[in-house]
């Protein structure tokens, strides 16, 4: 059997290999230690640099530089159909781009943006389906667009889909067929494509928001606890139901969720904000017949209030009138008036 191999130290005494292998581990020991420091810093970092919202954007001044890029015409129907475009481009661009359907670290650690994500998504869903379903038709017997019709599920596929397709394929080649919706809009010799700023096809949409609305801030109140009355079917004396539930219900969201509803509202609101201001310039000569254009105006001030800084590392939820603050209360208290104003402003539509 061999002897094992010596090694001399610095005095040229021999060393047995057995016992330098040994004084060798701490020191590999120590180095994956500090690898694994590096690395959650890192983790850490990464986390704190890509948990960012994107700032607003000026609707007009976007949608003019689409139209100067692509030789465009700005008709009507095109401040929003570029909105849309650049909501969504935003929604997959953005620092981090699109986490919702991310598996790895850190993205899979975090839910703040995947929540906003998807509030910003609900809102696309809701436009887009509006746009094939009403605004870009005359009347519910005519075709519908053909490009709407394909860009319309592609928005609605699964949010959080990793795998083949994964959600940000689908929602880019919604957009390459809203894309050429807006290509065609813009055409004066295409007939097809059409945009109708008309009143009823905006009270449809102001109908589909003000539901959205009336969720979201349901949802925030629900952050301390508070008992309901059930007024399901309020004002219907024959109504029935298909499940049983109690006269009065007890209503509180769970610990875990309340920052998910918080930033899903952030997201919701953000989008709503833009598509908001786009229609102000669309549908203007609606909007002034009406005396209607400053309810529109009131309730896009009233939801830029939600997107204002938030000062703490953390979303507050202490009861209504206690110690601490509550983010959700207030949030509520927002898109509560907005909605408020959103009712309003789809009866004054709805008058002759």
């Amino acid at each position: 059997m061999d002897n094992p191999v010596d090694v001399k130290d610095t005095d040229n005494k021999p060393i047995d290999s057995e016992r330098y292998a040994v004084q060798k581990k701490p020191l590999r020991k120590r180095m994956g230690l500090w690898l694994l420091v590096f690395f959650l810093l890192a983790q850490l970092f990464m986390v704190f640099y890509y948990d960012h919202e994107p700032p607003m954007f000026n609707v007009e001044q976007k949608a003019k530089q689409h139209a100067a890029m692509h030789n465009d015409n700005m008709v009507t129907g095109y401040v929003t159909a570029a909105t849309f475009l650049e909501v969504t481009d935003v929604l997959l661009s953005k620092r981090g781009g699109y986490m919702s359907n991310d598996i790895l670290p850190p993205f899979v650690l975090m839910d703040n943006v995947p929540n906003w994500e998807f509030g910003v998504l609900v809102q696309v869903r809701d436009m887009v389906r509006v746009m094939r379903n009403d605004i870009s038709r005359s009347q519910s017997q005519s075709k519908e667009d053909d490009d709407l019709k394909e860009a319309d599920p592609k928005f609605h596929f699964d949010n959080d889909s990793w795998w083949f397709p994964s959600t940000e394929s689908m929602l880019k080649e919604g957009r390459m067929y809203f894309h050429a919706y807006l290509e065609r809009l813009s055409d004066d010799n295409d007939m097809d494509a059409q945009f109708f700023a008309r009143t009823d096809n905006l009270v449809t949409w102001l109908t589909l928001v003000e539901k959205r609305l009336g969720d979201l801030s349901q949802n925030l109140s629900a952050s301390v606890g508070e008992d309901r009355v059930n007024t399901d079917n309020e004002g219907d004396d024959v109504a029935t139901y298909s499940t049983y539930k109690p006269s009065e219900l007890r209503v509180k969201t769970s610990w875990f969720e309340i920052d998910d509803n918080f930033y899903e509202a952030r997201g919701a609101t953000w989008a709503l904000i833009h598509f908001l201001k786009a229609i102000e310039v669309d549908f203007k000569p609606v909007l002034e017949k009406k005396n209607a254009l400053v309810s529109l105006q009131q309730i896009i001030r009233e939801l830029e209030a939600t997107q204002d800084t938030i000062w703490t590392p953390m979303i507050l939820n202490g009861s209504g009138f206690g110690v601490f603050a509550n983010h959700s209360l207030v949030m509520a208290s927002y898109i509560s008036r907005a909605n408020a104003g959103v009712i309003d402003l789809r009866r004054i539509l709805e008058r002759n």
